[in-house]
């Protein structure tokens, strides 16, 4: 039995309707995995001492984000506690130094970040593969590759400037007038380039990271519906398929997030304390550091807290998107039949 070719048709859903539903799966997601994200975050970066009342973390489960407190009395929730041996101890020392709500802290701010970008990409997602399917035939394999690379892609492309922006209002309360002010001067000094940076270790960690997510996510969903017997899958279908594939992709990825992190702390500290950038900031030049000082096994660093985010969050997201969406099918269907 194919699960493509019988069964009822299918009602579509609007692209308002995947928004609500993506956002929905967002939410959800950053509360749950946030605390497993600052983690592997603090993992990561214990080999880039921050100075002093200048730098502190945050994070949510889909987006990872460093700011700098400008000013030495500013009361950043980061408060270094040493070094950590491993992610169990990491959880103990972040606890017991700085209090459980800090496994949380920053998440309201990020999630004005990480709802509209998820809501980009999973809707982007969404239209380019009904789209590509429509031209190329609905069993072609390569589409969630071309539509998860393109959508990632655009996500991020459109969000990134938006970083610089937050984040500099993380540093202190500012006006509208004095941000304004702010972005004017960064891209008289630096060009409107400035506010893409650190876009090129994003987008090699999370295109590559989509396209395999999204491939492994179809297939694992198919091959599930059609050993159920199933015309369409479930939300444990989905669910399984979600960590399944996150886990796959966050293994291969892995070594990107790490480079991304380092450049992200080693960024901030140079700034922070106004030195120019080195020139071996680059993405391979890091790369090939980390290998020579800690080994290749350096490159895998935080690879338990990412797989306990991944997993889980890949699965939240996923399940939940396609509830909402199952939701919306059946009310239009409704519609239509009055």
């Amino acid at each position: 039995m194919d699960p493509e070719s019988e069964g009822p048709p299918i009602t579509t859903v609007t692209p308002l309707q995947q928004m609500f539903a993506s956002c929905t799966g967002a939410i959800l997601t950053s509360l749950m995995v946030t605390p497993f994200d600052v983690v592997k975050i603090r993992l990561q970066a214990q080999n880039n001492p921050f100075p002093k009342g200048k730098c502190f973390l945050y994070s949510n489960g889909l987006m990872d984000h460093l700011c700098v407190c400008e000013e030495e009395g500013n009361k950043a929730w980061y408060k270094k506690p040493g070094r950590f041996q491993g992610t169990l101890d990491a959880f103990l020392k972040i606890i017991r130094n700085e209090g459980i709500k800090s496994l949380w802290s920053g998440l309201p701010p990020t999630l004005v970040m990480a709802v509209p970008a998820t809501v980009i990409y999973f809707t982007c997602y969404d239209q380019l593969t009904a789209l590509l399917r429509s031209k190329l035939g609905e069993n072609e394999s390569r589409i969630p590759i071309v539509a998860g690379i393109m959508a990632r892609l655009g996500a991020v492309t459109v969000i990134s400037p938006l970083e610089l922006i937050r984040t500099k209002m993380q540093s202190k309360k500012f006006s509208y007038e004095e941000l304004h002010r702010f972005v004017s001067k960064k891209v008289s000094e630096d060009g409107w380039i400035s506010l893409w940076r650190g876009w090129a270790p994003t987008i090699l960690r999370d295109v590559p990271f989509s396209a395999m997510y999204w491939y492994n996510y179809e297939v694992l969903k198919k091959w599930l519906c059609t050993k159920s017997g199933l015309y369409e899958p479930t939300f444990m279908i989905n669910f399984t398929s979600g960590a399944l594939s996150g886990s796959f992709a966050a293994v291969v990825t892995l070594p990107f997030d790490v480079v991304k992190t380092q450049k992200q702390t080693q960024l901030w500290i140079y700034e922070s304390q106004k030195i120019s950038m080195p020139l071996q900031m680059s993405t391979w030049s890091i790369m090939k550091n980390i290998v020579a000082q800690n080994g290749f096994s350096g490159l895998f660093t935080g690879l338990i807290p990412r797989l306990i985010k991944i997993a889980p969050a890949c699965a939240v997201m996923i399940s939940t998107y396609e509830f909402g969406k199952s939701f919306f099918q059946k009310q239009n269907a409704q519609r239509q039949q009055y």
